[in-house]
């Protein structure tokens, strides 16, 4: 099956092509060009990139228009929608981490649950492609979600403190759960981006096989499905980034 691009892949690397000339591919080990150019000499930016970039834009260009909007006595629907999504989050956050997490995680988590729901509604428009769609995206996320809850982690306990974390309960095995619990930490990039990928690629693939055969009607069913996969793998990582922090800044009892 022949890959698909987005509507925008085609006249964004023609532009720069035609500015900057074919990707510089052959002065690169083989490595490198397919890291960095891995679609050759024909696109300077991959399409997970550019449906990144334009995600971007549209979050720039909304989100001020929509505060700017901001009524406190006659809200509208967008603004009831956004407070929902708001509200849900602050939720989440509170009943993970606990009460007054809100006031210091809410907007990672909250930029994670919205980069992720309104990238995976990218799939449900024939000319775009889900961002969430490619490894590349979801480990991306996945390591600023490693980085974040390990950073609070040594911020509430200091690096020494943090490290102790993984030492076990019991001081003769500390050698060996050290060793475990960090394999076990940086499992969790693995963890958080191999299960939005899968998802949101196994979803779009197999509703852009059955539009492609049956254009009409029978895709609807997968469309609705991939509406409720959005809002699910949103929820997912959104969660499980605050049983990360919540595990990362936890302060043993004795």
């Amino acid at each position: 099956m022949s890959e698909h691009h987005s509507i925008l892949y085609a006249p964004v690397n023609r532009l720069l092509i035609a500015l900057f000339g074919p990707p510089p591919v052959e002065r690169l080990s083989a490595g490198a060009a397919a890291f960095w150019f891995p679609d050759g000499k024909a696109a300077w930016i991959p399409d997970p990139a550019i449906m990144a970039l334009l995600l971007l834009l549209l979050f720039l260009a909304f989100l001020p228009w929509a505060a700017r909007k901001y009524e406190k006595e006659r809200p509208g629907k967008v603004q009831n929608f956004l407070e929902m999504l708001v509200a849900g989050v602050r939720s989440l956050v509170v009943d993970v981490i606990g009460p007054g997490a809100e006031n210091r995680y809410m907007n990672v988590i909250g930029g994670f649950a919205l980069f992720i729901f309104v990238g995976n509604l990218f799939g449900l428009f024939f000319f775009l492609q889900p961002p969430t769609g490619s490894l590349s995206t979801t480990v991306a996320l996945a390591l600023l979600s490693f980085v974040y809850f390990n950073f609070q982690g040594i911020k509430e306990h200091g690096f020494l403190g943090y490290l102790k974390h993984f030492m076990g309960p019991v001081l003769w095995l500390a050698p060996l759960f050290f060793v475990i619990e960090i394999i076990g930490n940086f499992a969790r990039i693995l963890s958080l981006s191999l299960r939005l990928f899968m998802n949101i690629y196994g979803e779009h693939t197999a509703t852009g096989i059955f539009a492609g055969l049956v254009p009409i009607v029978v895709p609807w069913p997968l469309m609705a499905l991939g509406l409720f996969t959005a809002i699910l793998q949103a929820f997912i990582f959104a969660t499980l980034s605050s049983v990360y922090i919540s595990l990362a800044t936890a302060h043993e009892e004795h």
